[in-house]
C-alpha cells in the first residue's frame, strides 16, 4: 500500500494548488474519489472549494471528520520536479501537503481491504485555505457545517508522524501601509518618505521584548513600496504576522503595535492597519480520550509520541470547544522550500497507526 499511496501523492503534488488557488487540484481529488466508487457517497464541493466525500457507517456513533489540506505556499508557476533518492522523495509540497491528502485515501483503502464498518459516518476532507493568507476558510466552513456533532476532527500533515499537535497557537496577521505625499529626492528632499518611516516601523516593532514563556514571536514576512530611485516614496506596506501560546500574550503584543503605529501617525504620515489574518488558539487537554488513543496507536506501530503545538487547521474546532487533533503520516523535512522531501520508510507505521486511530475510535 505504501506505494499505492506513493504514486499518488506524486500525482496529486504535481497538481499546482497555491492558496486561494486550488480548483485544479480539487477537481484532480474529486476525480479520485469518483473513481473509488462504492461505498463513498455524497462526493461534492463546497463554498469553499473543500472537495468531500462520506464513508456511510451503521448509524449508531457520531461522525468523524478526516481532513487535509490541498493548499501549497508555492506559487502557480512553480517547477514541481520529483526526485527519488536513498529512502527519500524530493518536491515542492510533497509533504506539506499532498502525502496528507493522500492519506484520505490511505485510510478508505486500508478500511475496505479489511472489511470495517465504522459506528458512524466518515467524512473524508481535502480543504481549501491552510497556509499563508487563506485564513483557514476550508477548515471555517467544515466547523461550521458539523459544529459540535463529530466524534472528533482528524487533520492529517504529511510530515507529523509522531507528533500529536493538541495545542493551537494563536495567530493574527496585519497589512500595515503607509502613506505620504512624496516628491523628488533632490528637490524635496526632508519630506517624510513612506518607505523610510515604514523601515523605522519595522525597526520599532522587531525591538519589541517577548516573552519566552508562553512563547510568542513576530515576523515581518513582506514589504514593498516606492516608485523609482530618485522619487522619495509616497506609498509602502508590510505584513505582519504575530503568535503566542496564550491570548493574553498575544492581545499584549497587539496592543504594543499598535502604539507604535499611532507613533507614526503623530509624523504627519497616512497610517492603515487592516487585520488580514486570524487564527484563534484552543487546545485539548493532554488526558483527553482521543490524545490518549492517538498515543497508544503510535506506540502500537513502535513510535513513542511527543504531544505539541503548532498553527493548523485544527486551531478552529480546538477553539470552539471541540476535540481535535493533527497526526501525520510520516517524517520529512525542508518544508516550505523547493527541497522539501519525505522519508519513504515509516509510511506503513504511519498508514497503520491512522488506521488504528480512526477503528478505535468508537470503542
Amino acid at each position: 500500500m505504501k506505494n499505492r499511496l506513493l504514486e499518488l501523492a506524486i500525482q496529486i503534488q504535481q497538481v499546482p494548488a497555491p492558496t486561494n488557488e486550488e480548483t485544479l487540484r480539487g477537481q484532480f481529488i474529486a476525480q479520485q474519489l469518483h473513481a473509488e466508487g462504492f461505498p463513498l457517497a455524497q462526493i461534492h464541493t463546497d463554498t469553499a472549494g473543500n472537495v468531500l466525500a462520506c464513508l456511510p457507517g451503521n448509524g449508531s456513533g457520531a461522525p468523524l471528520i478526516i481532513s487535509a489540506h490541498m493548499d501549497t505556499v508555492f506559487p502557480m508557476d512553480t517547477v514541481l520536479d520529483i526526485r527519488k533518492d536513498s529512502g527519500r522523495v524530493y518536491g515542492p509540497g510533497i509533504g506539506d501537503n499532498s502525502l496528507g491528502v493522500a492519506g484520505l485515501f490511505g485510510v478508505i483503502w486500508m478500511l475496505r481491504e479489511r472489511g470495517i464498518q465504522m459506528p458512524g459516518d466518515i467524512w473524508f476532507a481535502a480543504n481549501t485555505g491552510e497556509e499563508g493568507l487563506g485564513d483557514l476558510r476550508g477548515m471555517k466552513t467544515l466547523v461550521e457545517r458539523f459544529g459540535a456533532t463529530p466524534k472528533t476532527y482528524l487533520i492529517l500533515e504529511g510530515m507529523a508522524l509522531g507528533h500529536i499537535y493538541n495545542k493551537a497557537v494563536g495567530v493574527q496577521r496585519y497589512k500595515i501601509s503607509l502613506h505620504t505625499q512624496g516628491g523628488h529626492s533632490w528637490t524635496d528632499y526632508g519630506k517624510p518618505s513612506a518607505i523610510h518611516e515604514l523601515s523605522s516601523l519595522v525597526t520599532d516593532i522587531a525591538n519589541i521584548n517577548l516573552p519566552n514563556k508562553p512563547h510568542t514571536t513576530l515576523n515581518v514576512g513582506r514589504i514593498s513600496g516606492g516608485t523609482s530611485i530618485n522619487t522619495i516614496a509616497a506609498n509602502a506596506w508590510m505584513e505582519l504576522d504575530l503568535r503566542s501560546e496564550e491570548q493574553g500574550s498575544l492581545a499584549q503584543l497587539i496592543s504594543q503595535v499598535e502604539k507604535l503605529v499611532e507613533t507614526v501617525r503623530q509624523r504627519d504620515v497616512s497610517v492603515e492597519i487592516t487585520p488580514i489574518g486570524q487564527r484563534p488558539p484552543g487546545e485539548i487537554n493532554a488526558n483527553h480520550p482521543i490524545i490518549g488513543l492517538a498515543q497508544s496507536c503510535l506506540r502500537k506501530v513502535g513510535i513513542e509520541p511527543v504531544l505539541t503545538i503548532g498553527s493548523t487547521d485544527a486551531n478552529i474546532p480546538l477553539s470552539k470547544g471541540y476535540p481535535a487533533l493533527v497526526l501525520g503520516l510520516t517524517r520529512g523535512g525542508r518544508a516550505h522550500t523547493i527541497h522539501e522531501f519525505i522519508e519513504t520508510g515509516e509510511i506503513d507505521q504511519g498508514l497503520e497507526h491512522l488506521h488504528q486511530f480512526v477503528s478505535r475510535l468508537w470503542d
